[in-house]
């Protein structure tokens, strides 16, 4: 019964000790977001409201997104549609060759990688530098993001510093944090200055100013944007919101949610190109109104990336980014990628507890655990609900339709504390796998209840 994630899960748990620090460190990061949201008394109405934004944002799309373009070209900026993944890449070469771009600076943006651009460049003879430290790692490992806030958490220091001895020419055996972040940002400040555009995505774009928000804390897309004449700024049409009165809304509770900071180090503004330079914004679709009219789903909508639902998800923290199919790995990255093809993603589905967790530290109260709940009963439709497991789930059925059954065996239940190991923990019990099954109680709940109160109605 197992399904593509728990394979690749296993995989990532055959390393105990380095499954165990991720599961550690993650955890860390969310009870940091619980200790700021409870020193804000108004979080639970900040959530609301962001919520309502994104609500009224996303039902006024045509009129936000006219909006910015009317702004944005008043501050002397060029606006492109996109229509999916191969318009998108399309536009970017395009820009590129009209300037004679040969080497392109980027900071972090899961669109592109949404929408494969890196590839898509270098095959055409771009030469790409993610600026991102965590990206920059990644790229040099040839390997794709496993979290979308913190893409080489997965990574420990010891593993950095002997990839840092190889590309970059750093000492033997140093894999101090500190001088990591000084080797890498010696060779990428040459790569600022040499290439001859930069590329960012965008956290919020802002209707009623035509300006992109980048939220950052290593100020890698400053330096990029900076540096270069020719910018970039690509973004989905979710990213749209009405005002600068709502961005300060979104940027309260973004880095609590994301990384437990109050705020990002640098929170920066893209409006204007730079005097004898071009800045260039591109608004992404690639299915986004294809799910805006999928009324039990279009709530994923709403999400503003913060990767708080990876945080505090125990199945994200115990199996890591890799062991999902697509791309974003957690809650947000089951329901994106069933959303975008539910036959190739299906294994995702099951990396779910359903303790709904996610959706309680959505900063946007995106129903996460609520929607892959929905999934699950869609499996079958799709013709990916296992055979096995509807087997037994019509056995549950059969003996939950009928009382009397299901307290003879709940009466007998203690008897497995004593079975052999082996009748237990075989190819049929996939939960056992890393885990052990708890014990059962002598008397059930049901039945202390009821002698409780016989007792209690006796005296």
């Amino acid at each position: 019964m197992s399904t593509t994630h728990a394979k690749a899960a296993k995989a990532f748990l055959s390393d105990k000790v380095n499954a165990e620090w991720h599961d550690k460190t993650l955890y860390m990061v969310r009870t940091k977001r619980d200790r700021l949201s409870h020193a804000i008394p108004e979080w639970e109405e900040l959530r609301h409201a962001v919520r309502d934004i994104k609500l009224y944002s996303n039902s006024h799309l045509p009129e936000l997104i006219e909006e910015f373009e009317k702004n944005a070209t008043a501050n002397g900026c060029h606006v492109h549609y996109a229509k999916d993944a191969e318009e998108y890449c399309s536009i970017i070469e395009g820009i590129l060759r009209n300037h004679g771009v040969h080497k392109l600076v980027k900071s972090k943006s899961m669109l592109s990688e949404e929408c494969n651009l890196n590839p898509y460049l270098i095959e055409k003879g771009y030469e790409v530098i993610e600026s991102d430290l965590g990206e920059r790692i990644l790229q040099l490992l040839n390997v794709r993001p496993s979290h979308i806030v913190m893409p080489a958490i997965h990574l420990k220091r010891e593993t950095v510093g002997k990839l840092f001895e190889e590309k970059l020419g750093s000492q033997e055996g140093n894999s101090d944090p500190t001088y990591l972040t000084h080797q890498a940002r010696k060779a990428l400040r040459q790569d600022f200055l040499n290439a001859d555009a930069a590329m960012t995505g965008g956290n919020f774009a802002v209707a009623s100013t035509g300006e992109v928000i980048v939220c950052t804390n290593e100020g890698n897309a400053d330096m990029g944007m900076s540096c270069q004449k020719l910018n970039i700024c690509a973004f989905g049409i979710d990213k749209i919101i009405p005002d600068l009165e709502s961005l300060g809304i979104f940027t309260r509770l973004l880095a609590r949610s994301a990384t437990g900071q109050p705020i990002t180090t640098y929170t920066s503004h893209f409006g204007r190109p730079h005097k004898g330079g071009e800045q260039h914004f591109i608004i992404v679709d690639n299915g986004r109104s294809k799910i805006l009219g999928m009324p039990q789903h279009s709530k994923v909508m709403n999400c503003i990336r913060c990767g708080a639902c990876m945080n505090t998800c125990p199945v994200y923290r115990r199996s890591g980014g890799y062991s999902y199919s697509y791309f974003i790995p957690g809650p947000i990255g089951i329901n994106l990628g069933m959303l975008n093809d539910p036959q190739k993603h299906s294994g995702n589905v099951s990396a779910c507890s359903l303790c709904l967790s996610c959706s309680f530290v959505c900063p946007a109260m995106v129903d996460l655990g609520e929607q892959i709940y929905i999934w699950r009963q869609k499996l079958d439709g799709f013709g990916k609900a296992d055979p096995k497991k509807k087997v037994m789930c019509q056995g549950i059925k059969y003996l939950m339709d009928r009382p009397k059954l299901f307290h003879s065996a709940l009466k007998m239940a203690p008897m497995v504390n004593s079975m052999p190991r082996f009748m237990l923990y075989n190819g049929l019990n996939d939960w056992g796998k890393e885990r052990e099954l708890p014990k059962f109680a002598k008397q059930s709940f049901e039945a202390w209840w009821k002698k409780s109160q016989k007792e209690k109605n006796a005296k």
